[in-house]
């Protein structure tokens, strides 16, 4: 049973977010990634698909999620279930978002840019 105290490796940052692993395959999890995501107050992160569902859950302010069938505003105290291959955008309301975001491990990410699965580094 792991306890997990993520480390300085643990903590990736992209354009649109910080990401820290919070359990994931390399930290001793068997079935599920889940992470924390900090986004600033705005903040967009890149058109993109998952092959896995994915529940996000607002700790701080909120985020909109816009789908091929609308969008929705998602704020702290409420959970958002993605289904798998759901395009979306995730943006950031204007106080930022600070978000836990959980799925079943070995999911693939793909862009209309880079329509090659790869993980998701701070999910494996």
């Amino acid at each position: 049973m792991p306890v997990v105290t993520p480390a300085s490796d643990d903590v990736i940052t992209t354009p649109n977010a910080v990401m820290t692993r919070r359990a994931t395959p390399a930290q001793g999890a068997a079935e599920t990634s889940v992470w924390t995501t900090r986004m600033a107050p705005g903040a967009q992160g890149p058109v993109h698909v998952i092959d896995r569902e994915q529940i996000w859950l607002p700790l701080t302010g909120a985020i909109t999620v816009t789908t091929g069938t609308g969008e929705e505003r998602v704020t702290a105290g409420q959970a958002l279930v993605l289904p798998p291959g759901a395009e979306r955008r995730i943006t950031a309301g204007d106080e930022g978002a600070e978000l836990v975001v959980c799925m079943p491990a070995a999911g693939r990410v793909t862009t209309p840019s880079d329509p090659a699965p790869r993980p998701l580094p701070w999910a494996e």
